[in-house]
């Protein structure tokens, strides 16, 4: 009797470790995350890959008529959110708590320039404080930060660029074997003009260069990832069960 109860025990285990390595992908960012195509275009290319089963996770579903019915819409975008503010506010917190993510990318910080003109310390500070409460739900998490695209209007890509140019160093500062941060650079190559639809948030062209950035260094993070998750299902995998005749 010892023995099947630690059989079964050992089988529970192992079920729970198989439900454990799905791999949980949350977008999360402002409006640029949330009413856009690049999400759909990103979903679509990963579905050739053996990533296609990917969860992705949030507490929105919003996009902006991307015409594809199919694709997996969670995601934490939020329209005209500052990054100061959910910082501040501990909105992350809840949100990672109700759908907690192993990979996360961000892209954030346009409203605080755009709408309050917050220095650029303020905006890292803030990024500081967001990273670690991804850490603090996931010791593990793997992280992209974009280089955020360029706006078509107004004077606020001086400040945008000095933003940029502040995220590299700062990634660096924070980063960890056990939770990697990989920036990536969405401002080069995107036109402010003739890849956006409205000077904020991009078209289909703008969309598909996002993606473009995107896919690379988030296959990246799901590799790493996979392999952290598989590493600790196989450790978690040797349950000694004792003999019994």
């Amino acid at each position: 009797m010892v023995a099947l109860k630690l059989f079964a025990s050992a089988l529970l285990a192992s079920a729970a470790v198989a439900q454990n390595t799905t791999l949980r992908y949350m977008p999360f960012g402002d409006s640029i995350t949330e009413i856009i195509c690049w999400r759909s275009m990103l979903w679509e290319k990963f579905q050739s890959t053996e990533f296609a089963t990917v969860n992705w996770v949030g507490s929105g579903k919003t996009e902006n008529n991307c015409g594809n019915t199919r694709y997996d819409r969670d995601n934490e975008g939020h329209s005209g959110f500052l990054a100061i503010n959910i910082a501040n506010n501990r909105q992350l917190v809840g949100w990672l708590q109700t759908n907690p993510a192993d990979v996360i990318t961000m892209h954030l910080g346009t409203n605080d320039i755009v709408q309050q003109n917050k220095p650029v310390n303020q905006i890292i500070a803030a990024f500081t404080t967001l990273v670690n409460v991804m850490r603090t739900s996931n010791p593990r998490m793997k992280i992209v930060v974009a280089q955020i695209i360029p706006m078509g209007f107004g004077s606020y890509n001086t400040a945008i660029q000095n933003l940029n140019k502040a995220i590299p160093a700062w990634a660096q500062g924070l980063n960890t074997t056990e939770s990697p941060i990989w920036v990536v650079d969405q401002y080069t190559g995107f036109n402010g003009g003739s890849d956006l639809r409205d000077g904020v948030h991009p078209n289909q062209a703008g969309d598909t260069k996002m993606t473009n950035i995107w896919y690379p260094a988030l296959l990246h993070a799901f590799q790493v990832a996979k392999a952290d998750k598989a590493a600790i299902a196989a450790a978690a995998e040797k349950v000694e069960v004792p003999f019994t005749a």
